[in-house]
C-alpha cells in the first residue's frame, strides 16, 4: 500500500544546521530507509503481474510428474487434465505469493532485492493484494471442484491451509518452515495423479519429497550465505538456523532421494522396463551432483533460476526424460 506522500508542517532541521553526529544520523537513515513509492494507477497492471509471479509457474509443471511417471502422458484426456489442474495450480500458488508479500511487506522493504517486489515498492496496495489472494484461491478450489474431481480440490485446498499456516507464523518455527516449502512440491507432484486416478507409487512419493527438500534446504542455505548478518532482516528465522545445519539438510536430504530413486527404477511393479528405468539413474545421479554446485557455492536462492539458466543441467534433464519415457514405451 503506498505510503502518504503528505507533507509534515513540522520545520526539519537541514543537514547543514546539524552537528557531526546528527548529519550522520539524517544521511544514514535517508539512505536506508525502506519506502513505497507513490500510488501510480498505470502501473498498478503490470504490477499485478508481476506480483502473481509468472517466473514461479514453472515448480507447477511438476503436476505431469506422475501422470509421466505412470506412462500417461500420450492419453490425451490425461493430459487435458493435468493442463488444467497446471492453471488452477498456478492460480492457487499466486494467491499465496500475494498474501506473502502482503504480509512481509515491512520485511520486504528491509530486503536489497525485495524492497523493489510491487507491493513492498507501493504499486500494488495492500487491501488488492489481499483480495487478489481471495479471488485467486476461491477460483483455484471452485474450478477443482467443476473441471476435475473432489480429491483435486481437496489436494488444493490442503495446499492453500499449509500455506496460509505457514504464511500467518509457522515460517517462524524451526524446521516446520522447510516441512511446509516442501509440502507445497509434494503436493504438486501428486494433484496431476489425483486429478487422472493414477495410483501414486510410494517411491515416486519418497523420491519426490526428498528431492523437494534438497532444493529448499538449498535455497536457505544460500539466502543465509548470500545475505551473511542481513539475513533475519528479510527472514527472521534465518537467524536461527546456521550454516553447518542447512548444508547437513540439504546434503542428507539428496543422499535420500538419490537412494529412493534407485529403489524406484528396481521396482518390477513400477509399469516401464526394469533394465531401462535403471540406466536413468545415471542421468538422475549427475543432476542432483550439478545442482548441488550451486548450493554449495549459495548460488541456489531461486531454484527456477538454477534449473532453467544452466544448460548442463537441462540437457541432463531432457536426457533423463527422453530415456524414461523410452523405458515406459519399452514396458
Amino acid at each position: 500500500m503506498a505510503e502518504s506522500t503528505t507533507l509534515d508542517t513540522e520545520p526539519v532541521a537541514s543537514p547543514a544546521a546539524a552537528g557531526p553526529v546528527e548529519q550522520a544520523v539524517l544521511a544514514g537513515t535517508a539512505s536506508t530507509a525502506p519506502t513505497a513509492r507513490p500510488f501510480k494507477l498505470k502501473a498498478l497492471p503490470a504490477g499485478l503481474i508481476r506480483n502473481a509471479r509468472p517466473r514461479q509457474w514453472v515448480k507447477n509443471v511438476l503436476v505431469l510428474a506422475a501422470p509421466g511417471a505412470a506412462g500417461m502422458l500420450t492419453d490425451t484426456t490425461v493430459l487435458k487434465q493435468a493442463g488444467i489442474v497446471f492453471v488452477l495450480f498456478c492460480a492457487a500458488a499466486s494467491a499465496i505469493y500475494f498474501l506473502n508479500d502482503a504480509m512481509d511487506v515491512e520485511a520486504d522493504r528491509a530486503h536489497p532485492t525485495k524492497r523493489n517486489r510491487p507491493i513492498a515498492s507501493g504499486i500494488v496496495p495492500l487491501p488488492l493484494a489481499y483480495l487478489c489472494a481471495a479471488l485467486l484461491a476461491g477460483g483455484a478450489i471452485g474450478g477443482a471442484l467443476l473441471l476435475c474431481n473432489l480429491p483435486t480440490a481437496i489436494a488444493l485446498g490442503t495446499y492453500l491451509v499449509m500455506q496460509f499456516l505457514y504464511c500467518t507464523g509457522l515460517k517462524h518455527v524451526l524446521v516446520v518452515d522447510l516441512a511446509f516449502v516442501t509440502s507445497g512440491f509434494l503436493i504438486r507432484a501428486m494433484i496431476g495423479g489425483l486429478a487422472a486416478d493414477i495410483k501414486l507409487s510410494q517411491w515416486f512419493l519418497i523420491t519426490t519429497g526428498f528431492a523437494a527438500l534438497f532444493m529448499v534446504g538449498a535455497k536457505r542455505y544460500s539466502e543465509l550465505v548470500s545475505m551473511g548478518e542481513q539475513a533475519a532482516d528479510s527472514r527472521r528465522l534465518l537467524a536461527s538456523y546456521t550454516p553447518g545445519y542447512l548444508r547437513f539438510v540439504w546434503q542428507a536430504s539428496a543422499a535420500v532421494a538419490l537412494l529412493s530413486y534407485c529403489l524406484w527404477s528396481s521396482d518390477n511393479a513400477a509399469g516401464a522396463d526394469t533394465a531401462l528405468r535403471q540406466i536413468t539413474v545415471l542421468p538422475f545421479v549427475f543432476a542432483i551432483l550439478r545442482y548441488a554446485v550451486f548450493a554449495d557455492r549459495g548460488h541456489a536462492e531461486a531454484p527456477e533460476n538454477v534449473v532453467l539458466k544452466d544448460r548442463p543441467l537441462l540437457v541432463l534433464g531432457a536426457i533423463w526424460a527422453g530415456l524414461y519415457g523410452f523405458a515406459v514405451l519399452a514396458g
